[in-house]
């Protein structure tokens, strides 16, 4: 299992009993309920040359996936948090055409190794490359992070041309700071956290923001990433916008560099946050988005959009929209909670099972 979590070949497992070469042509080859837990929720094509084929039927990049199945801990990890992620899903059927290749079985899979020259028995490699096979994407081998996906996705696109979707470059960015550990903290305090939540989450290259209390005062948490929006131009903003009566900063360091700017106002962060879960994302909270699973980022976007009046809809994919707007026609509908739910992945296959429910009543 160590060798594996560090990127090492796996040894040698009994494969599956289905060879690719007897998979349909088309993508849905594998039903989402059988498919193996190497493989996620992706609905992969089991067939390299239909694939192919239909990349130029579809116009689209084709999403190789080399993976061993059955897998060790790193396969089966891999498949059941970054390929279980509903935008990563959604990304791979929608913008791309998913197909899988077993690193451990013979026939047409081992053909499809060797034709892209793939070790066999591997931990999981992703290519993403045209209808003539010839790569749009740098080789994703030994990143098993979100971010790793993402950032060959969007190459990948760019490549071929293709715009890429707000929400896909949206959870890049939240997914590479966090894969960096790059991303920090400020916090600042204002007279009314409903709004300032509401300006400071539509800010580029913020994450994230939280609604609570410090030492009595309504304040807004910020998580932001340095890369995108620098640690002056979101004080600068939040002063001018009358949201930094006080900037509570994560250390002393931070808060010389505060200083200069806001002068006294600034302060180290001595007691911790007590968050105001009613309060949080208080502009879509009695909305259909409430009931929407999102990112942190998509959150703090689509509650800014809504506070200002403006469509969130930019921030959003295809399907969590459809999945709005069953929301929004079927309010009284048994929707799991989504703002404050501990996992996405489990948040969403909890509203896509109300969503099935209501279609098999109909």
């Amino acid at each position: 299992m160590l060798l594996a979590a560090l990127g090492v070949p796996c040894a040698p497992r009994a494969a599956l009993a289905q060879p690719a070469s007897q998979s349909p042509a088309e993508p849905n080859a594998t039903r989402r309920q059988e498919s193996p837990r190497e493989l996620g929720a992706v609905n992969w094509s089991r067939d390299l040359d239909a694939a192919l084929a239909r990349s130029v039927r579809v116009d689209r990049p084709v999403l190789i996936l080399f993976d061993e199945v059955p897998g060790c801990h790193t396969c089966v990890s891999y498949g059941q948090s970054v390929l279980r992620h509903p935008l990563v899903v959604e990304a791979a059927e929608d913008l791309f055409v998913p197909v899988a290749i077993f690193n451990n079985q013979e026939g047409a899979d081992k053909r499809a190794l060797e034709l892209f020259q793939e070790a066999a028995w591997n931990n999981p490699v992703v290519r993403i490359v045209d209808a003539q096979r010839r790569a749009l994407a740098p080789r994703v081998n030994g990143d098993y992070s979100p971010a790793g996906l993402t950032g060959a996705m969007l190459a990948a696109l760019k490549a071929s041309n293709t715009t890429a979707p707000g929400y896909l470059k949206l959870y890049d960015a939240e997914a590479s700071a966090q894969t960096d550990a790059r991303a920090r903290t400020i916090t600042f305090a204002m007279f009314c956290f409903w709004e300032g939540e509401a300006k400071l989450g539509g800010v580029e290259g913020v994450l994230s923001t939280r609604t609570g209390f410090v030492d009595g005062h309504e304040v807004v948490e910020v998580r932001y990433d340095p890369a995108s929006a620098s640690e002056s131009s979101l004080v600068n903003l939040a002063t001018s916008m009358e949201c930094a009566s006080t900037v509570y900063c994560e250390g002393e360091e931070q808060r010389a560099r505060v200083a200069r700017i806001v002068g006294g106002s600034a302060k180290v962060l001595r007691s911790k946050l007590t968050p105001s879960t009613k309060d949080d994302k208080y502009q879509m909270r009695h909305t259909e988005y409430a009931r929407v699973p999102m990112t942190p980022a998509q959150a703090s976007r689509v509650n800014a959009a809504v506070g200002r009046g403006q469509d969130p809809s930019p921030w959003l994919s295809p399907r969590q929209i459809e999945l709005a707007r069953a929301i929004r026609q079927n309010p009284t509908a048994p929707w799991p909670e989504a703002l404050s739910a501990p996992n996405l992945v489990a948040a969403w296959e909890a509203a896509q099972q109300t969503k099935a429910a209501l279609a098999a009543a109909r």
